[in-house]
Protein backbone atom coordinates (compact mmCIF):
# COMPACT_ATOMS: atom_id res chain seq x y z
CA UNK A 1 0.00 0.00 0.00
CA UNK A 2 2.89 2.56 0.98
CA UNK A 3 4.21 2.07 -3.23
CA UNK A 4 0.75 3.09 -3.92
CA UNK A 5 0.46 6.19 -2.46
CA UNK A 6 4.12 6.80 -3.38
CA UNK A 7 3.07 6.85 -7.02
CA UNK A 8 -0.27 8.50 -6.41
CA UNK A 9 1.97 11.48 -5.20
CA UNK A 10 4.28 11.43 -7.48
CA UNK A 11 1.57 11.49 -10.27
CA UNK A 12 -0.45 14.21 -8.12
CA UNK A 13 2.76 16.45 -8.16
CA UNK A 14 3.65 15.87 -11.76
CA UNK A 15 0.10 17.27 -12.96
CA UNK A 16 0.20 20.10 -10.72
CA UNK A 17 3.61 20.95 -12.11
CA UNK A 18 1.85 19.98 -15.99
CA UNK A 19 -0.88 22.32 -14.97
CA UNK A 20 1.22 25.76 -13.05
CA UNK A 21 3.92 25.04 -16.74
CA UNK A 22 0.70 25.54 -19.19
CA UNK A 23 -0.84 28.64 -16.70
CA UNK A 24 2.94 30.12 -16.85
CA UNK A 25 2.59 31.83 -20.30
CA UNK A 26 0.10 34.07 -18.61
CA UNK A 27 1.38 36.37 -15.86
CA UNK A 28 -0.26 35.72 -12.68
CA UNK A 29 -1.29 38.64 -10.44
CA UNK A 30 -2.00 39.14 -6.75
CA UNK A 31 -4.97 38.05 -7.12
CA UNK A 32 -4.67 34.88 -8.83
CA UNK A 33 -1.64 34.34 -5.90
CA UNK A 34 -4.22 34.57 -2.96
CA UNK A 35 -7.02 32.38 -5.05
CA UNK A 36 -4.66 29.51 -5.25
CA UNK A 37 -2.96 30.44 -2.07
CA UNK A 38 -6.49 30.15 -0.24
CA UNK A 39 -7.32 26.88 -2.09
CA UNK A 40 -3.79 25.33 -0.60
CA UNK A 41 -4.48 26.77 2.47
CA UNK A 42 -7.46 25.03 2.77
CA UNK A 43 -6.17 22.08 1.92
CA UNK A 44 -3.34 22.07 4.40
CA UNK A 45 -5.95 22.81 7.65
CA UNK A 46 -7.67 19.63 6.37
CA UNK A 47 -4.60 17.66 6.22
CA UNK A 48 -3.95 18.71 9.96
CA UNK A 49 -7.78 17.66 11.21
CA UNK A 50 -6.57 14.23 9.59
CA UNK A 51 -3.19 14.84 11.71
CA UNK A 52 -1.14 14.30 8.13
CA UNK A 53 0.76 17.28 7.67
CA UNK A 54 4.38 17.23 5.16
CA UNK A 55 6.60 19.12 5.54
CA UNK A 56 7.25 19.61 2.10
CA UNK A 57 4.11 21.50 2.09
CA UNK A 58 4.82 23.30 4.61
CA UNK A 59 7.95 24.37 2.77
CA UNK A 60 5.91 25.14 -0.23
CA UNK A 61 3.43 27.55 1.56
CA UNK A 62 6.58 29.83 2.92
CA UNK A 63 8.26 29.66 -0.69
CA UNK A 64 4.87 31.36 -1.79
CA UNK A 65 4.44 33.21 0.55
CA UNK A 66 8.22 34.62 -0.42
CA UNK A 67 7.51 34.87 -3.67
CA UNK A 68 4.37 36.63 -2.94
CA UNK A 69 6.35 39.49 -0.86
CA UNK A 70 8.91 39.98 -3.58
CA UNK A 71 5.56 40.64 -5.93
CA UNK A 72 6.73 37.38 -7.94
CA UNK A 73 3.25 36.24 -8.39
CA UNK A 74 4.18 33.52 -11.30
CA UNK A 75 6.73 32.05 -8.38
CA UNK A 76 4.04 31.99 -6.17
CA UNK A 77 0.78 30.95 -7.62
CA UNK A 78 2.91 27.84 -8.91
CA UNK A 79 4.72 26.97 -5.20
CA UNK A 80 1.20 27.37 -4.27
CA UNK A 81 -0.66 25.04 -6.56
CA UNK A 82 2.58 22.75 -5.75
CA UNK A 83 1.34 22.86 -2.14
CA UNK A 84 -2.11 22.36 -3.23
CA UNK A 85 -0.98 19.26 -4.24
CA UNK A 86 0.93 18.14 -1.94
CA UNK A 87 -1.81 18.76 0.90
CA UNK A 88 -3.83 16.84 -1.56
CA UNK A 89 -1.68 13.99 -1.79
CA UNK A 90 -1.32 14.42 1.79
CA UNK A 91 -5.27 13.90 2.72
CA UNK A 92 -5.49 11.17 0.20
CA UNK A 93 -2.97 8.92 2.07
CA UNK A 94 -4.69 9.12 5.45
CA UNK A 95 -7.86 8.29 4.51
CA UNK A 96 -6.39 5.62 2.25
CA UNK A 97 -4.26 4.44 4.97
CA UNK A 98 -7.16 5.04 7.73
CA UNK A 99 -8.78 1.30 6.75
CA UNK A 100 -6.08 -0.21 5.12
CA UNK A 101 -3.88 -1.73 7.71
CA UNK A 102 -6.74 -3.67 8.65
CA UNK A 103 -6.42 -5.82 5.70
CA UNK A 104 -3.01 -6.66 6.37
CA UNK A 105 -2.06 -10.33 7.44
CA UNK A 106 -0.51 -10.88 10.98
CA UNK A 107 2.02 -13.58 10.67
Amino acid sequence: MRRLSKALIGILVFVSVLSTESAAFAANTEADFKQAYAAADAAEKEAGVLRNQWLPTEAALADARKAAEKHDFDRAVTAAKEAEALAKASIFQATSEKEAWKKLEIR
